[in-house]
């Protein structure tokens, strides 16, 4: 860092990504980060929704977490999005273009992808 005017620079953009991971909106994208989840895939996974939601404008409506075990192992990386008034929906083997997908069609459109979720698996 050379400058405190780039050291600002780089705070305002990551300031979205940061706010996405701590808010209070409507959907709620949680995904296993426990050993199994990473060592299955789950970093770029994670990191494609955090990118995806904030390129299609769904900051203010859609949080990105992380959390342990989720307790499916044989299905990692395992994604579950919670919806106010919804069932929970359960994405398994998940890929970052999966997560692509799942941004555009379920978090986007409103459409869960039926073939990646645990009830196809």
């Amino acid at each position: 860092m050379k400058s405190l005017a780039e050291l600002a620079a780089i705070r305002e953009k990551m300031k979205d990504k940061v706010a996405m991971r701590e808010g209070s909106g409507q959907i709620r994208v949680v995904v296993g980060m426990a050993t199994c989840g990473i060592a299955a895939g789950a970093r770029p996974v994670l990191s494609a929704f955090v990118e995806g939601v904030g390129a299609a404008g769904l900051s203010e409506k859609v949080i990105v977490t992380q959390t342990g075990c989720i307790g499916i192992c044989q299905y990692e990386p395992v994604v579950e999005i919670f919806e106010d008034g919804k069932d929970k929906v359960t994405y398994v083997k998940m890929t970052a273009e999966k997560a692509a997908e799942v941004v555009e069609k379920h978090l986007k459109g409103g459409n869960p992808v039926s073939e990646y979720t645990i009830g196809n698996k």
